[in-house]
């Protein structure tokens, strides 16, 4: 991996542990932050969260976190290891790999042909999370209840924000973004079954890409379907990150 690589990739790790952190704090869940890794304890839907954040943790952070996973009875257990320096596979987690990727700023994107809206009331925030929830879809958080997934004090958090896609009038898909002054991050860019092949993921991400994220270089983690998507939006792969997953 070369230097710039290995910066690139040290702004998504962090923006990851951002959202990660902010959707501990709004659901009432734990937060552990240590130099190597955090961890996001919740409840039985949203189980425990590790997000390495160093390529070279200490020997005391991975004996740490892997004793975290080990022990976690409440829910599943998933750690994202996108540097790849450590094996979960001793306590019975299985790996899979999915690319991380990122936009520099500056690139024009056209405006979006669909009404992207950003949320900023409860009832549109349910909205976006039964979209997530039922279309990403979230298997924990099913059946929607509101404000499980997505509390309300996640309306106002700082440098969080949700989007809502609507096809002639309709709720069609959703998004969340996160940014500060170093990088932003795009999560869970979700279009329903019925709504697919119609350009609503597209027009997420012209909105999100040419507005409050368009001076910002933009992060993700790409699952197979949405990588043509970003491919031709101009993000190239920093790595392939490993997530390990309790089965």
């Amino acid at each position: 991996m070369t230097i710039t690589d290995l910066a690139d990739l040290r702004l998504a790790t962090t923006n990851a542990a951002a959202l990660w952190t902010a959707l501990g704090e709004v659901r009432g869940h734990d937060v552990v932050r240590r130099p190597g890794f955090v961890a996001v304890g919740g409840d039985e839907r949203a189980g425990l969260r590790i997000v390495l954040q160093s390529p070279a943790p200490g020997d005391d952070d991975v004996a740490e976190l892997t004793e975290l996973a080990k022990g976690w009875t409440r829910g599943p257990v998933l750690v994202e290891d996108s540097y790849d320096v450590v094996d979960m596979s001793a306590i019975g987690l299985e790996p899979r790999q999915l690319p991380v990727m990122i936009r520099r700023p500056g690139q024009a994107v056209p405006s979006p042909v669909l009404d992207v809206v950003r949320v900023e009331r409860e009832d549109r925030l349910e909205t976006a999370e039964r979209i997530v929830v039922e279309g990403f879809p979230l298997a924990r958080f099913q059946p929607h209840h509101p404000r499980q997934a997505f509390p309300a004090a996640l309306l106002g958090y700082d440098g969080v924000e949700v989007f809502v896609v609507e096809k002639d009038g309709v709720p069609a898909g959703a998004c969340l973004t996160v940014a500060d002054r170093m990088v932003g991050g795009v999560y869970w860019v979700t279009t329903l079954p019925e709504f697919r092949s119609l350009g609503v993921g597209r027009a997420l991400m012209h909105a999100v890409l040419g507005g409050p994220l368009k001076d910002l270089p933009v992060t993700l983690t790409s699952a197979k379907a949405g990588k043509p998507l970003y491919d031709s939006l101009g993000f190239t792969t920093i790595t392939q990150s490993t997530w390990w997953s309790s089965p």
